[in-house]
């Protein structure tokens, strides 16, 4: 039993002891000594989190560990713990924040974490710190994420109100009592529409979406961690985790369909005019955000749960493959500057185009079998707010597969229209960043029918 717990523990601190070893003594162990100790503490949590996977999901077998009291006082009773359930481990390749706000024992330790992703984010989109731009982009980013914890913190307060406890299990356990014995529905909805609120503004629905195209001023790996495997997934994650409480009122279930929707829409028909190459991408993560957000309001959290992991394939590979072009095209980004760039890429090519296909949800790879689905339980759901989900979610469709195939046309089937110093000096990928790129290329036309069971 102390080997499993340890394990648990080591899924979330190894990546942590990794970056803590790279920040304070990469300075000593230089560029390739800290590669290989971030790389292989984040490859092993990776590999215990296939184990607990097993573990928790096809055993059905949970992990609750209760590490040490934090705030104690009289009622209020909050511990550092660690909740290890099929919700948590079924995403294995999220390493960061989300998998340490799914495995809380308590509900206010993802509003801490929340916090501290946002500055992490900040950090990360001001890493050109000398650039105006990326100057706007990481101001305008915290604010609005903040904008989504005032609707959080309210939310948690109100929990712990009604429920006296701030524990997960707990507060489950005692919902339904609670509202046969009370019958007063319209303080769960509101505190379900407050935890809305708080997913939101990390998940860049609308209202709130503007920070995380603008957020494409960091690095594009920096892009390719935001937007495929932390930051604006994180709010999914946390309606999926409280999806026990979100099942009672349906009004709440109607705002969560409605937004997402609409959501979908909005990001799509503003990606359709973008020829930032970048951007274009950014926009397609909120499009597809939004029906992650919308599944969950038609009460199909594991179907939205099972895009989120799927997405983050395809959605690594194509920022991964849009920074291999920018790279080698003099940091250029404007699509309407590049053009018949396909035989000098040939790999990055091949890549975008199984990203590409993955992202309209074209038979059969990865985003096909959980895009198509979502489309199909909003239509069977035989309500007004999952018919307008349905024909939002399919008008939306059309335009993601038009502004994919319109940057893929522009940068590499169209004639050139890029300088001819870049033209000379462009390269296709390099090892270091081909083999990432195969491996998520893999992941993006098969995981989808490994994990559709």
């Amino acid at each position: 039993m102390k080997t499993l717990s340890l394990m648990y523990l080591l899924i979330v601190f190894l990546p942590l002891l990794g970056s803590s070893v790279a920040g304070f003594f990469g300075r000593f162990l230089g560029s390739e000594g800290t590669a290989i100790i971030t790389t292989t503490c984040v490859s092993f949590s990776s590999i215990f989190s296939f184990l607990a996977f097993y573990e928790v999901a096809p055993g059905a077998s949970a992990c609750y560990l209760r590490i040490a009291p934090w705030i104690s006082s009289e009622m209020f009773d909050a511990s550092w713990g660690f909740f290890g359930d099929p919700w948590s481990i079924f995403i294995p390749f999220h390493i960061c924040p989300r998998i340490r706000i799914a495995l809380d024992l308590c509900v206010i330790y993802p509003f801490l974490l929340f916090y501290a992703n946002v500055l992490l984010s900040y950090l990360l989109i001001h890493f050109w710190f000398t650039r105006l731009q990326a100057d706007k982009a990481a101001t305008k980013a915290m604010p609005v994420n903040r904008v989504g914890d005032f609707g959080l913190a309210p939310g948690i307060s109100g929990r712990f109100t009604l429920f006296q406890t701030v524990d997960f299990s707990t507060i489950f356990a005692r919902a339904n009592s609670w509202i046969s014995r009370n019958m007063r529905l319209n303080a769960i909805t509101l505190i379900c529409i407050l935890l809305l609120i708080g997913a939101v503004g990390k998940s860049a629905q609308i209202g709130s979406h503007t920070w995380s195209p603008d957020a494409m001023e960091g690095p594009t790996p920096v892009s390719a961690s935001i937007h495929a495997a932390t930051m604006v997934t994180a709010g999914v994650f946390m309606i999926a985790r409280c999806s026990p409480l979100f099942e009672y009122p349906p009004t709440a279930l109607i705002v969560i369909t409605s937004a997402g929707a609409m959501t979908s829409f909005l990001a799509a028909t503003t990606g359709i005019l973008q020829n930032d190459l970048k951007r274009v991408i950014a926009y397609s993560t909120c499009s597809q955000l939004g029906y992650m957000i919308f599944a969950c309001g038609i009460s199909n959290y594991s179907v939205s749960v099972f895009h989120l992991m799927n997405h983050a394939f395809f959605k690594a590979l194509l920022f991964l493959s849009a920074g291999s072009v920018i790279h080698a095209m003099s940091d250029e980004q404007d699509m309407r500057k590049m053009g018949g760039l396909a035989s000098s890429f040939p790999l990055t090519y091949a890549m975008m185009l199984m990203g590409s296909l993955s992202l309209i949800g074209f038979p059969f790879p990865t985003g096909f079998y959980s895009k198509d689905v979502i489309l199909e339980l909003a239509y069977t759901k035989y309500t007004i707010s999952g018919n307008f989900a349905f024909w939002l979610g399919s008008v939306s469709v059309l335009f993601t597969s038009y502004y994919s195939f319109r940057f893929i046309f522009l940068t590499f089937l169209v004639p050139t229209n890029s300088f001819g110093r870049d033209r000379l000096r462009c390269h296709d990928a390099p090892i270091p960043m081909a083999i990432p790129s195969i491996l998520l290329a893999l992941g993006s036309l098969f995981v989808g029918y490994l994990a559709k069971v």
